[in-house]
């Protein structure tokens, strides 16, 4: 069966019947810069949707800051207790600085360093290291999450008998476990390749970031419904055209929510395994320095926690642009 026709058949099982008319919208013909007025509307939309999410996100930190402030303000010194428990936190300065405190902190000198950085410049360095291996991570374990999914797509055994140990792989402590791949990584010889302490901290990151691709990719891949599947076989194509034609343009949908969680659970594996194994250049690093002399100031600390954080946005904000690619790829072949 040639290529054509298997297109043709996908196409047709994603659109459905046909209506005997074209939409409205392009009926009018195509804009001045080639594009429909129906894709027209929909790309500026999605424009709008951008612009919103992005004024939401910034209302959202300044309400933020607000909170913190306002809370820091009323608070009591010794924090609030509620029978006996305590419920929210100190507001004195060095368990809760200010915020601009700790903005204004990043622009001191490091002195413990003998390069004389400032404590920004030490954030930015461990935010650049713990991104990359968070990425490699990531790379990682999407790869591994996605051959596992089209494995139990492939063969309903596997899917029986490897989903259970997938989902049971999550409950294992990465405090614990960290520690112990770090072990691991350090009597691994493989010919001339020397393993590197960041290579098991990215394989951390990996093993936290396959599992909702895996389960992501597995239900999108099972997602067409038995007709599309019987249309394909009438075509007479095989397992892995179907897969290629049909299954995989199904996940889409599924796979960037997973990627999206995928990317998060990356940066926090990076950040927990630095912490565990004390894997220097990262951000998890900086966490354990900071926090050696956060008992008289925490404003480092909280200046390498903030650190993290960026590091994670940046990393969905990666996934993000991914995401429109994608969505831009099958909108012009929708």
């Amino acid at each position: 069966m040639t290529d054509a026709a298997l297109s043709t058949a996908a196409a047709a099982t994603a659109a459905g019947p046909a209506t005997g008319s074209p939409p409205a919208g392009d009926l009018a013909g195509p804009d001045p810069f080639g594009l429909p007025p129906r894709r027209q509307a929909s790309a500026a939309a999605a424009v709008r949707d951008r612009l919103r999410r992005g004024v939401l996100a910034l209302v959202a930190i300044v309400l933020l800051c607000a909170v913190w402030e306002g809370y820091k303000a009323i608070g009591s010194p010794q924090g609030t207790r509620l029978f006996g428990a305590p419920v929210l936190p100190r507001t004195t300065d060095t368990a809760m600085p200010h915020v601009w405190s700790v903005l204004a902190e990043l622009g001191r000198p490091e002195l413990s360093l003998r390069d004389d950085r400032t404590v920004g410049e030490s954030v930015l360095r461990g935010m650049w290291f713990s991104l990359r291996v968070a990425l490699a991570g990531f790379g990682v374990g999407v790869a591994v999450g996605v051959l596992l999914a089209v494995a139990m797509a492939r063969l309903r055994v596997l899917e029986r008998g490897l989903l259970p140990y997938v989902i049971a792989s999550q409950t294992v402590p990465l405090v614990a476990l960290a520690p112990l791949v770090a072990g691991w990584g350090g009597r691994l010889h493989l010919g001339g390749l020397e393993w590197q302490r960041w290579m098991s901290v990215a394989l951390i990151a990996a093993y936290l970031a396959f599992f909702p691709v895996a389960v992501g990719m597995l239900r999108g891949l099972q997602a067409p419904a038995a007709e599309s599947v019987e249309l394909m076989r009438s075509y007479a194509a095989s397992w892995w055209q179907t897969l290629i034609r049909l299954r995989l343009p199904a996940s889409v949908p599924y796979l960037m929510p997973a990627l999206r969680l995928a990317a998060a659970s990356a940066v926090i594996g990076t950040v927990v395994a630095e912490i565990s194994t004390g894997t220097r250049g990262g951000v998890g690093r900086l966490i354990i320095d900071y926090s050696m002399s956060a008992s008289s100031d925490a404003t480092r600390l909280y200046d390498a926690v903030l650190g993290a954080a960026v590091t994670g946005l940046v990393m969905a904000a990666a996934v993000a642009l991914l995401e429109a690619a994608v969505g831009r790829r099958w909108g012009r072949h929708a």
